[in-house]
């Protein structure tokens, strides 16, 4: 199992227009080929800030199935040109549990 946490900078004053594109048209293209962990907001640090973390079975699956969602029409035509320039910059980290670790 593998973890990915992306975190996506918002341009200020176009968060909740994000987060209702997110919610309304990527979340119900994107959940056939993920699963999603939580979905955050930051409160405090660096303010405008989306965070999400996504479940991986392995660095393989994760290619096959972001390659699949890309072929997706609505998440490449009705996301993805409204969403991108929302964004000043993303980050992705893969994180692997630790053998304590509440999630597996």
């Amino acid at each position: 199992m593998i973890y990915e946490m992306r975190t996506y900078d918002v341009k200020p004053g176009l968060l909740n227009a994000y987060l209702t594109l997110f919610n309304d048209v990527g979340l119900p293209e994107r959940k056939p080929h993920n699963n999603l962990v939580g979905f955050w907001t930051t409160e405090t640090g660096t303010l405008n800030q989306v965070v999400h973390i996504w479940r991986w079975d392995s660095l393989d699956q994760r290619a096959v199935l972001r390659s699949a969602l890309l072929k997706n029409a609505k998440w490449a035509q009705d996301f993805l040109p409204v969403a991108m320039p929302m964004l000043d910059r993303m980050t992705s980290v893969f994180m692997n549990p630790t053998s304590f670790s509440p999630l597996p």
